[in-house]
């Protein structure tokens, strides 16, 4: 019996953004917010994107749409469970530098039982579904839009640092990383957390002072 030849696979261009600047209940976006995911558009608006993948909750996917709205052509939407708002990773008190394990492991115990419980699986997911090369010969485009925990669970995965490392990643409202997925190469950060389509007034919203740069 002849063993059929391995799949070709192509890169992957994933392009990842967290939503725009919500409001203070987090059930939508502010005006700055609203501004923010339309000129992050129409910076993408170039860009060969195949879909557009949001997580559930609807400061992402009202992000989603204004994006969408400012692309070249109808890119579909997927709403995604893996694509939401989670603790990806809780790390063990050893994994952490010793000054701050305990207030960092007592702020991750402040969050939602289930972004707790079921974040590790959802991360997960996220890897097998959104991060790697793509079958066939055609490389693909896609944009994430998501949230800060998600994108630093990203980054770090494709560094190949250790899992608690997600934590100390922060990523602003509307900025955009990218990362490419070479077959046989490792994963490439090409840029993180940029916000150059964004004018001064809609940069490190939500951030304090302190971590602004």
């Amino acid at each position: 019996m002849t063993t059929p030849p391995p799949a070709a696979y192509a890169a992957r261009h994933l392009y990842i953004a967290r939503h725009g600047e919500a409001t203070p209940d987090e059930s939508g976006l502010t005006e700055g917010g609203v501004r923010q995911a339309v000129l992050l558009g129409e910076r993408l608006r170039g860009v060969p994107l195949s879909a557009i993948h949001h997580g559930p909750l609807p400061r992402a996917e009202r992000t989603a749409r204004l994006i969408g709205d400012r692309l070249t052509g109808a890119v579909p939407l997927h709403r995604s469970a893996p694509a939401g708002d989670y603790l990806p990773y809780i790390p063990h008190k050893d994994e952490l530098a010793p000054e701050t394990a305990d207030a960092t492991l007592a702020r991750l115990a402040e969050f939602p039982e289930a972004e707790r419980e079921d974040g590790p699986a959802l991360a997960r997911e996220a890897l097998a579904r959104f991060t790697g090369p793509v079958p066939g010969d055609e490389p693909r485009h896609e944009l994430l839009v998501t949230h800060n925990f998600l994108i630093g669970w990203l980054v770090r995965a494709a560094l190949e640092t250790p899992p608690a490392r997600w934590l100390g990643l922060n990523h602003c409202n509307a900025a955009l990383t990218a990362i490419r997925y070479t077959p046989g190469r490792p994963a490439s950060l090409v840029f993180y957390n940029d916000m150059s389509h964004l004018p001064e007034e809609l940069r490190w919203t939500g951030f304090p002072p302190e971590l602004r740069a």
